[in-house]
Order: C-alpha cells, then sequence, then structure tokens
C-alpha cells in the first residue's frame, strides 16, 4: 500500500514539474523596451497635443483682440462690413453691373449699387447696422427697454435707407440692408419679426451674407436673360432687315432676267431680219441692169 502511495505521488510531482516547465518565461528585457518605446510615444502625443493647445490659446487671443476691435471701434466695424458686402458683390456679379461709394443725384454715397435697367432701375445696397443695441441687448437679455431700444434703432435705420436710397423714377423701388452676421439676423427674425414685416413695407429688405450670396445670383441670371433677349432682339431685327434686302434683290435679279430676256427676243428678231435681207440683197446684185453696154 504504501508503494502505491510513493508511486502515486511520484506520478503528481512529475506532473506538476511538467506544469512548470510549459509555464511560458517573461523576457524583462523586451518588456523594457516596449516600455521605453511607450513612452516615448506618449511624450511624442503629448509635446502635439501641448503644441495644439498653445495654437488655440494664440487663436482665441487673436478672436478675442478681432471682437475687441469690432465691438469697440464703429469706424473699423462699418469697414469689415463694407468689405464683406464687396467680396461678395465682386465674386458674383460682372464688373459693369456694380459700384462702391458713388455718389447718387440727391448726394448721398450708398455703400454700393447694383446697376440695373430701369425698370426695375439700380438698387442700393447699405452694409451699415446699429451694432451698439444689439451688444447693449446682448449684456442684458431679460432688459426689455433695451430690447425696445434696439428694435427702434433698426426701424430708424430702415427709415433712413428707405429714404435716401429709394428715390422715385431714378432707383429702383426697393432697397437692402446687409447685415455682416448669420447670428444677428437670425436673432432679428426671430425676436423681431414685426421690424422684419415693418422693414418689408418700407421695401427695405434685410439680408445676411448668405442670402444675399443666393439674391446676387438671381439678379446676374435675371440680367443674363435680359441680355440674351436683347441680343436676340438685335438678331431679328436685323435678319428682318436681311430678309427685306433680300426681296428687293430678288426683285432686281428678276428685273434683270427679264431685261436679258427681252434683249434675246431682240437679237433673234433682228437676225430675223438680216436673214430675211441678205437674200434680197443678193439678188440685187445679181440682177442684171445693162451696165456693160
Amino acid at each position: 500500500m504504501t508503494t502505491y502511495i510513493f508511486v502515486l505521488l511520484f506520478i503528481i510531482i512529475v506532473l506538476l514539474v511538467a506544469i512548470l516547465l510549459r509555464r511560458p518565461v517573461f523576457d524583462i528585457s523586451a518588456l523594457r523596451e516596449d516600455n521605453a518605446r511607450l513612452r516615448e510615444r506618449l511624450a511624442e502625443r503629448l509635446g502635439v497635443l501641448a503644441q495644439n493647445a498653445n495654437e488655440l490659446k494664440n487663436i482665441s487671443g487673436d478672436i478675442a483682440n478681432f471682437k475687441n476691435i469690432l465691438m469697440g471701434n464703429k469706424q473699423a466695424r462699418g469697414t469689415f462690413g463694407e468689405r464683406q458686402l464687396e467680396d461678395l458683390v465682386m465674386d458674383i456679379m460682372p464688373p459693369e453691373t456694380y459700384a462702391f461709394q458713388s455718389v447718387l443725384e440727391t448726394g448721398v454715397r450708398p455703400d454700393c449699387i447694383i446697376r440695373l435697367p430701369y425698370p426695375p432701375g439700380d438698387m442700393v445696397i447699405d452694409s451699415k447696422f446699429p451694432l451698439e443695441s444689439y451688444n447693449r441687448m446682448l449684456d442684458a437679455p431679460n432688459d426689455a427697454m433695451l430690447k425696445k431700444q434696439f428694435e427702434l434703432d433698426v426701424r430708424k435705420h430702415i427709415d433712413a435707407i428707405a429714404e435716401k436710397y429709394i428715390i422715385a423714377g431714378r432707383t429702383a423701388e426697393s432697397a437692402m440692408m446687409f447685415i455682416a452676421s448669420e447670428s444677428i439676423f437670425e436673432a432679428l427674425h426671430r425676436q423681431f419679426p414685426n421690424t422684419i414685416e415693418y422693414a418689408a413695407r418700407k421695401k427695405v429688405f434685410i439680408v445676411s451674407p448668405s442670402t444675399l450670396w443666393a439674391t446676387l445670383n438671381t439678379i446676374r441670371a435675371v440680367l443674363s436673360d435680359i441680355k440674351i433677349k436683347r441680343v436676340a432682339a438685335k438678331i431679328r431685327k436685323e435678319l428682318d432687315m436681311l430678309l427685306t434686302d433680300l426681296g428687293r434683290l430678288n426683285d432686281r435679279a428678276t428685273n434683270v432676267a427679264r431685261h436679258f430676256a427681252q434683249t434675246t427676243t431682240d437679237l433673234e428678231q433682228l437676225q430675223t431680219s438680216v436673214a430675211k435681207i441678205t437674200p434680197r440683197a443678193e439678188k440685187l446684185r445679181d440682177m442684171d441692169f445693162g451696165e456693160d453696154s
């Protein structure tokens, strides 16, 4: 019995040794190399992230400075709006269809004039906007008086555009007020729909960069259609004149052909007469008049 126990223990020990021998042996040096490479990659990524963070910080500072310039300097703000308007118009419209800072007959100088045939006539685009009132309203969104003042300032500007830039018989019956900010344009439509309706009654259309882009493309298409119709009318007029000249040429050619036909007939009759006269003249020549005696 004891022998069997020793044999069984021996077998168990052999099995344990075999299991231990089959377990993987870790390579500590390879693990250290992997850790070193991992630390290097992490250091590189952290460096890139730090660089991106610095760039974002610089961009944020530039945006803040730009915002301070636009919000604090009315002239710079106006120049920014005018420049954005000019870029849009110049990118879309043909050069002969617009003018910037051109003086009207009344002495006023609009930011932009879109040259259109009359009717409808030249259309004026104004790029100014009462941004000070808007900023004060943003600083105190719950102040009803500031909202009322902003709406009043916008309506005053609409009245000024309608009075200065809509001239009966000289310009189009409407004008455009350009807002260089899509967010302000959206807020105006969302919070002050009555002001939008007021502008429509005054025939002053409020446009943003995107809506002005669509409007100018429509105007350009209309101008192209008008130009094509004018060219087609000229071609039709020239064609009518050409057909008239061809008719006259045909009449004259017919007259010439008739004259040629009459001339041919006259020549044939002349040849007939000659043919009749010639034999008689020969007979007279052959007659004996007794001249020899």
